[in-house]
């Protein structure tokens, strides 16, 4: 029997606001504890909350990102729970009228395009965070509400994807939507971009689902992967064990220690929330012309600009695809042929040799070589001033003084030899000591051709033209 895994996601992400999503406190990260909170955000009687506008905005922004529609009419509700980090002991989410809803998003698997189905956008606010302590001779916990009230657009999927790589697509793609329109910065070890796997099991071709688990605490990509893989090989084997009815409707915890879910509650039902409207906040009429006011605002979004970069600088679809998956990283190169490097040399140095030399490409500004640099170094390998071996020498004296190509290759003498009579005088010597090549090569070795060349440009220490050295090279052993 063959089984399948059906994948859906809740990802929060917060809006990258000034304030909170009903009141004035500030939503910056790593202050101390309970230092941005006032009555609204902590639930004190008798305050009411006012909605943030950049909230609603950067909501619908994300929406139509995602290309989702947006709703004419939304409006707030309560989900009813107690919890410790919870001090209304209710939080202000969306229910039956979402801001956004019907999006989708096409993410690669195997090799081809796939749509995943983005049930809904909604807009709440965040709890607070429980802090335990690591000193279990004084088991207690601390109640840090600088969160609560912070804004999120929960983004749920359809369950449409099978597989953990396509979960991990799916993420990555989010993620890179998010930050191309600036609405988040989607740091998952800051919590401004959380994860939710909700995942059952069934039989290739059955009509029905299985029974649905939710799994909480993934805090990387990476872990999402495990997760997933994990939780079909247990429901796999509980439903071949003839237990299938020990799959029960639950929200588990993720161990990343020991990579493993385990059991924590019994997963509520909507009805269990018992939601309602919000008394406090009117509903939101949103008009045709603010929505198409904002979809002017969008930036060209990662599929349109890699599908440009492929069209107008005939990148390979993988080329497109590295370029693209970060914002400042597309901007780095374009800013590169802007200032005359070929746009193939330019994407294949950037994507070999410049991010292998940096950890964040969204912080590729920062990098000792500019994108003049870039284009300069490889003007001069283009015009035949130095070779490419010699080009990633004067590469990393760049990034180490901050000197132009130009400058560096003077100073060193790097210039590449491409008098024939210079180099012609190189392969005389090199062939006159290494004989027994030239018989090989003139044997049938082809390889010794290799070690030839090997040799002349190690004489002339890197510098003579390899083309002029190949012609002249094969001129000599062929006579």
């Amino acid at each position: 029997m063959q089984y399948e895994s059906v994948i859906g996601l809740e990802v929060h992400v917060q809006l990258n606001t000034e304030s909170k999503i009903f009141c004035g406190c500030s939503t910056k990260f790593g202050a101390e504890p309970n230092s941005q909170t006032c009555p609204v955000c902590t639930g004190m009687p008798g305050v009411l909350p006012v909605l943030n506008e950049d909230v609603l905005k950067k909501g619908i922004l994300a929406g139509l990102a995602l290309n989702c529609e947006i709703a004419d009419y939304s409006k707030f509700d309560r989900k009813n729970y107690f919890y410790p980090d919870l001090p209304k002991a209710y939080q202000i989410s969306q229910y039956d009228k979402p801001v956004c809803k019907k999006g989708y998003i096409d993410i690669l698997s195997n090799n081809e395009t796939k749509r995943i189905g983005i049930t809904r956008l909604h807009l709440e606010e965040d709890a607070g965070k429980l802090v335990h302590s690591d000193d279990l001779s004084n088991n207690v916990s601390y109640v840090d509400l600088n969160r609560t009230g912070v804004p999120l657009a929960e983004i749920v999927s359809e369950p449409d994807m099978r597989t953990g790589e396509e979960a991990y697509n799916y993420l990555t793609k989010i993620k890179s939507i998010i930050k191309y329109i600036n609405v988040s910065d989607a740091n998952m070890e800051e919590g401004s971009l959380r994860c939710d796997v909700n995942i059952s099991v069934r039989e290739v071709g059955a009509p029905k689902f299985g029974e649905k688990v939710e799994v909480k605490n993934l805090n990387s990509f990476k872990a999402v992967k495990a997760a997933i893989s994990y939780e079909y090989e247990r429901q796999k084997s509980l439903i071949e064990s003839g237990e299938k009815i020990l799959i029960i409707q639950e929200t588990r915890l993720w161990d990343a220690d020991r990579q493993e879910t385990y059991s924590m509650r019994s997963k509520e039902d909507a009805h269990d929330y018992r939601y309602f409207p919000d008394p406090d906040l009117t509903p939101m009429v949103i008009t045709r012309e603010y929505v198409e006011k904002l979809r002017s605002e969008l930036p060209e979004l990662p599929d349109e600009k890699k599908s440009r970069f492929i069209n107008d600088y005939g990148l390979s679809d993988y080329d497109a695809d590295v370029l693209t998956s970060v914002k400042q990283l597309a901007d780095y190169f374009e800013e590169a042929v802007q200032k005359g490097a070929q746009p193939k040399k330019a994407a294949n140095w950037i994507s070999s040799e410049l991010l292998g030399q940096i950890e964040d490409p969204e912080k590729i500004f920062t990098f000792p070589v500019k994108p003049s640099g870039i284009a300069e170094l490889l003007k001069l390998v283009d015009n035949n001033t130095i070779s490419g071996k010699i080009a990633k020498t004067v590469f990393k004296d760049m990034i180490e003084t901050g000197n132009s190509p130009q400058k560096i290759i003077d100073e060193k003498g790097l210039v590449q030899v491409s008098d024939s009579s210079e180099i012609e005088a190189i392969i005389d010597v090199v062939l006159k000591n290494n004989q027994q090549s030239v018989t090989d090569y003139k044997n049938g070795k082809d390889k010794a051709m290799g070690f030839l060349v090997g040799q002349i440009m190690k004489e002339s220490k890197g510098k003579a033209n390899p083309q002029v050295v190949n012609e002249l090279l094969l001129k000599k052993l062929n006579q």
